[in-house]
């Protein structure tokens, strides 16, 4: 399971990614809000964790920008301030849980959980094609070289993988493997695929991902 912390403050960053990783994440770090906006499009991510109060982009201003790509990933704001109206419009913005400051280590890791158990249910199997092997016990993707996965990134490996006999439609992507959820639709489809094919470019495998943005996907030996 993979997640970004974005906080700016140092001690408070490194203490949460030191928490996280500890607990059998694989975390990424970002100090400020154009930092954060750069990974997240660039990654999948099971859970992100956004401070309200960041430099070049503010936490909520972030989170919007995001949903607007629909990326649906859950979402957890920290702010030192009480003020209902920060809340409030982090709630507004998309964001699933508001954490406080200060919070004790065990709260934020107890909600961490929380929010990515809203993930569907995945086998353990492992699968193969060409030369890629998907291991659904630590969500890795392996060629020449290993990656790990989010949960939807692994999802959407599977079904593309399962069924590389037959081109799947986005529409039956979207069935499979966001089950209906509000707001999802081409776009988080076709960002998710660019996330995979980084992800095979990453490991070094010759097999890709053809189809346009709403269309039919295969995979390619």
């Amino acid at each position: 399971m993979k997640i970004l912390i974005a906080e700016d403050t140092q001690d408070l960053n490194r203490a949460v990614t030191v928490l996280l990783t500890r607990s059998g994440y694989e975390v990424d770090t970002a100090f400020n809000g154009e930092e954060a906006y750069d990974l997240i499009l660039k990654n999948g991510y099971d859970a992100i964790i956004l401070d309200i109060m960041m430099p070049k982009m503010d936490g909520i201003t972030l989170l919007t920008k995001i949903r607007q790509k629909r990326i649906l990933t859950p979402v957890m704001m920290l702010t030192a301030k009480a003020d209902i109206d920060d809340r409030v419009a982090g709630l507004d913005a998309g964001a699933d849980d508001y954490l406080p400051k200060p919070f004790a280590m065990k709260e934020l890791l107890a909600r961490v959980r929380a929010m990515i158990r809203r993930g569907g249910d995945y086998s353990t199997d492992k699968i193969t094609f060409a030369d890629l092997s998907l291991n659904g016990d630590d969500l890795s993707l392996s060629s020449n070289n290993t990656v790990r996965l989010s949960l939807k990134e692994y999802e959407l490996m599977r079904e593309l993988m399962l069924n590389s006999d037959r081109a799947l439609a986005t529409g039956h992507i979207l069935e499979k493997v966001w089950k209906g959820e509000a707001d999802t639709g081409e776009d988080t489809v076709w960002l998710y695929i660019s996330y995979l094919k980084n992800k095979l470019t990453a490991i070094g495998s010759p097999v890709k991902i053809s189809g346009e943005k709403g269309g039919e996907f295969t995979l390619q030996a």
